[in-house]
């Protein structure tokens, strides 16, 4: 959970040091910006998804030579992935920033930021296919320390990039490039250590035609699931661009709140996806149960405790983030919708993450485009209540996507566990 946590920190840092600038338009750019790399990484997290639910499975079925085998063709794919983000960097920034609608301030700014954090892109998804790696085998320990020098890496760079050097945007993208890389190594150089004494993946069983096929249709199914859920947040910071650089930069400074809590949830849906994924893999019907129950109880736990901290804290979060008196006043006034949200995310992100962990991709899929069609319905009724509405909207979301993977929980469970599923 603590190693998921730190995933967000690295658009959180740029946006606090960008705002004690206190220029609307710089916060606005950059924490647009942010939003997008969010999604658009997010868009490929089936590489941390899929490399953590297969090695736990391997793991659980006593599959030891499939184990490396996973984590070697999570980082095939996130090369080629990587590289093909870089090379149509320009035209991605020209519709992904178009698209959110920002004034020409802030398109201008967050062009900046893009042009020169895409350079990250293979990186980022090198680490996803690592840190997945490295849960699936729950080495989450291990996986904690790597974000966490990425982010000590981010903050140190970004502070002198921005504060020190002066470089403004240009220096909190360069500060998250720095910040990837040094991940990276080191993610790569913990993995080697694990994996002595482990023989070596054939080259026939890395790229069996089965393996690679099941590989790419949970991967396919799970980008399918993330764009529908991609294109919540886009919607809803494009919506908030569209009513003015003062609704975007406050609901920019609010997603924070909204992404830390998310991240930190997923650290336990990241928990379910091993411990379904290896009970899955060994045959367990009765410890797939209890990892589920456990993970909705925990969840609530926590849940309570990150709404509590948001409603005591969170005036004194938002002035961190900004010297704007405007956009304080601002954000006080939505904060109270953004405490909301762990409570009513617990099961989206519980059941998420045993989904994930049995690879009920296709099921996932088809349940978060029907949520998709529900927000927007929610979004039509809503209109007349402004930014308001539009909040109200997003939490409901979370309330379908959590409702419909728990109503289809107990026939799936049925189905992965009956007698012609385990012969």
């Amino acid at each position: 959970m603590v190693a998921n946590l730190t995933t967000p920190l690295l658009g959180v840092v740029a946006t606090a040091v960008i705002g004690r600038l206190g220029d609307a338009t710089m916060l606005g750019g950059v924490a647009m910006t942010s939003v997008i790399f969010d999604c658009l990484f997010w868009l490929f997290g089936f590489l941390r998804m899929s490399t953590l639910a297969f090695t736990a499975q391997a793991l659980g079925a006593g599959q030891t030579r499939e184990v490396p085998a996973h984590l070697y063709r999570g980082l095939i794919v996130a090369a080629a992935v990587g590289m093909l983000l870089i090379v149509l960097k320009d035209p991605l920034a020209a519709a992904l920033i178009g698209a959110m609608g920002g004034s020409d301030g802030v398109s201008a700014a967050a062009k900046t930021y893009f042009t020169i954090r895409i350079w990250s892109a293979p990186l980022v998804l090198a680490n996803f296919a690592v840190l997945g790696w490295l849960v699936g085998q729950a080495r989450a320990t291990l996986a904690l320390w790597v974000q966490v020098a990425i982010n000590l890496v981010n903050i140190a760079a970004t502070i002198a990039l921005v504060l020190w050097f002066d470089f403004g945007i240009a220096g909190a993208a360069t500060a998250a490039v720095i910040a990837e890389g040094c991940g990276l190594l080191i993610g790569l150089g913990i993995a080697g250590w694990l994996g002595r004494g482990i023989p070596r993946a054939p080259r026939a069983m890395l790229f069996d035609p089965g393996r690679l096929r099941r590989m790419f249709a949970v991967n396919r199914d799970i980008m399918i699931r993330t764009a529908a859920l991609i294109a919540v947040f886009l919607f809803f910071t494009a919506q908030g661009a569209r009513d003015g650089d003062l609704v975007l930069a406050t609901n920019s400074v609010l997603n924070n709140f909204l992404m830390v809590s998310a991240f930190f949830l997923d650290g336990l849906a990241n928990a379910a996806e091993q411990l379904c994924g290896r009970t899955l893999g060994a045959r367990d019907r009765d410890g797939f149960v209890a990892a589920t129950r456990l993970v909705i109880l925990w969840g609530f736990g926590f849940a309570l405790v990150v709404s509590a901290s948001y409603a005591l804290a969170g005036p004194l979060l938002i002035d961190v983030m900004t010297s704007n008196a405007e956009l304080r006043r601002a954000a006080r006034d939505y904060l109270w919708l953004v405490t909301l949200a762990p409570v009513l995310g617990v099961f989206a992100f519980a059941y998420d993450g045993v989904f994930i962990g049995a690879t009920w991709a296709r099921e996932m899929r088809n349940l978060m485009l029907l949520s998709l069609v529900l927000f927007f319905v929610a979004w039509l009724a809503l209109r007349p209540f402004g930014n308001t509405g539009l909040w109200i909207a997003l939490l409901s979301h979370y309330v379908w996507r959590g409702g419909l993977q728990a109503l289809r929980y107990p026939a799936m469970l049925r189905a992965s566990f009956s007698p012609a599923a385990v012969g």
